[in-house]
């Protein structure tokens, strides 16, 4: 039983948490919650209104827990590592949270809160490669493309047998996908300078709202416009 220390909402939380890490989507229901945060099934629904949003507050209690733990909002000085790191974060979370994973992601009629706040974290490490003009397609593109591989890999980890995992399978499909959608290296960088425009337009296109000057509402749209144009141009291949 959770101990009655705190509101009577963060034991119900804590109670459902504990128990979807422990026996899975089953294993949380309106008794057991109740038994083990110490209140009755009236005040569970007076909380959360029904079950599923008793399970989105579990979720993200589970996700806060686990970000926190691996220190996921601490950042490098590369935007690029970064993004790794919150791949990483991501597989590392699905990994050691199979029941979150399906909740976040099994129903495609609803996203919890807590598939958005993993999605939003997603597009803020993308944003940062993109200022850095270090992005070869568009941000949405390219935070589309990471959280739908990442999502497969995590899914393909957690079906497979524990002795016929790939534990480098996650790490083979970010790399891959990084090679095609960012510039990494020093020399990469420097050789794709002059060769790779798109790129830069997607800098400049990141930076757009937050630049300072003089441009009209229409300058500033028609800008908008062109630099949408051009970074939907296919992107060349990575330097060899």
């Amino acid at each position: 039983m959770i101990t009655p220390a705190g509101s009577s909402r963060d034991r119900i939380v804590r109670a459902a948490a504990t128990l979807l890490a422990e026996g899975g989507r089953e294993a949380v229901t309106t008794r057991a919650v109740g038994r083990a945060a110490g209140v009755q099934a009236p005040t569970i629904y007076r909380q959360f209104g029904d079950m599923p949003g008793l399970l989105d507050a579990a979720v993200s209690y589970r996700l806060a827990a686990y970000l926190h733990a691996e220190s996921a909002g601490d950042l490098t000085g590369d935007p690029v590592d970064d993004l790794r790191r919150g791949w990483d974060v991501q597989v590392g979370f699905g990994l050691a949270e199979p029941a979150c994973h399906a909740l976040m992601y099994g129903d495609p009629t609803r996203t919890p809160t807590a598939a958005r706040v993993a999605a939003d974290i997603l597009h803020q490490l993308v944003h940062r490669v993109a200022e850095a003009g270090r992005l070869r397609a568009g941000v949405a593109e390219a935070t589309g493309m990471l959280h739908a591989a990442a999502g497969g890999v995590t899914l393909a980890l957690i079906r497979a047998a524990p002795d016929r995992r790939d534990p480098a399978l996650s790490t083979r499909t970010r790399e891959a996908l990084l090679a095609s959608l960012v510039t990494d290296s020093v020399a990469a960088r420097a050789v794709s300078a002059a060769a790779d425009p798109v790129r830069h337009a997607i800098a400049l296109r990141t930076a757009l709202p937050h630049l300072p000057g003089d441009l009209t509402p229409a300058e500033r749209a028609l800008l908008t416009e062109w630099l949408d144009r051009l970074t939907r141009a296919p992107a060349p291949d990575p330097p060899r």
